[in-house]
């Protein structure tokens, strides 16, 4: 499929903010885009007809509740038949910080059964009890089938701001689970590769196993609480009045790799 036939759907609610970031990104790679209200996606119930689905950063709803609880339970409630489908087509998912949130409250992933009637993890408050707005380290797991992260390298940069980023999972077995099928597919880490194994502020959450970001089984639906849509620019990175250069960031893979991904199996 060429780039300029590929319809990416990003969905917005009140309390959205990063609809228009993440747009301009997958624009700039030659994707068509439509930024869409829930509401008027509810009323055409057309999301079959766009290759991948975004969900973007912000505070859906205002976050009443907990962070993406009512956005989540909005997709559960009145959208679960078409987005288990778009999900068993193998189209591409992408949930960015509330996006993150309001997937795992729909039961979208961890993915353990297909769309989980309850959620099946949660995103807790943060460990330090603020809201966290920096840039962290981040390594990509190169054993995840994720097809998000296929052209990360191996140690990258991004920001994060949220304030209920902590991943938590029931107990040990729904770790073990995760673990055993790669679906961790980013983790928080040193400068120097290492993770963080739990260790403030390089995990600036206080996340299980430092997980920043999974997929579900098949690779094809990746949530994940940093940005790399503030990462897609060199000129965007914490650096850039340093080394002056231009061209790609760190999160320009996130994009590229979804778009690859629609090209080779679309």
């Amino acid at each position: 499929m060429q780039r300029d036939k590929i319809s990416i759907c990003i969905l917005r609610v009140g309390g959205t903010n990063r609809d228009g970031d993440a747009a301009q990104c997958f624009r700039a790679l030659g994707a068509d885009v439509r930024v869409l209200h829930y509401n008027d996606l509810l009323k055409r119930r057309d999301l079959s007809l766009y290759h991948g689905l975004v969900l973007p950063g912000g505070f859906a709803y205002g976050d009443y509740v907990r962070a993406g609880a009512i956005m989540g339970k909005k997709l559960a409630s009145t959208m679960k038949d078409e987005i288990n489908r778009f999900v068993e087509d193998r189209k591409p998912v992408l949930g960015i910080c509330n996006g993150f949130q309001a997937l795992v409250e729909a039961g979208v992933i961890p993915g353990f059964t297909s769309l989980s009637d309850v959620p099946e993890a949660a995103l807790a408050p943060n460990k330090s009890g603020h809201f966290e707005c920096r840039w962290i380290s981040l390594k990509a797991n190169g054993s995840s089938p994720c097809i998000f992260t296929k052209g990360l390298a191996k140690t990258m940069r991004f920001p994060i701001a949220h304030g209920e980023g902590r991943f938590i999972l029931p107990d040990k077995k729904a770790v073990d689970l995760l673990s055993e099928r790669n679906q961790i597919a980013i983790q928080y880490c040193l400068a120097d590769g290492s993770l963080a194994r739990g260790k403030y502020p390089f995990n600036p959450n206080g996340s299980v196993l430092d997980i920043a970001g999974i997929c579900n089984e098949y690779g094809n639906v990746m949530g994940l609480m940093p940005h790399p849509e503030d990462a897609f620019r060199n000129n965007q990175m914490p650096d850039w009045a340093q080394n002056k250069k231009e061209g790609r960031g760190d999160g320009f893979e996130i994009f590229d790799s979804m778009l690859r991904y629609i090209e080779e199996k679309f």
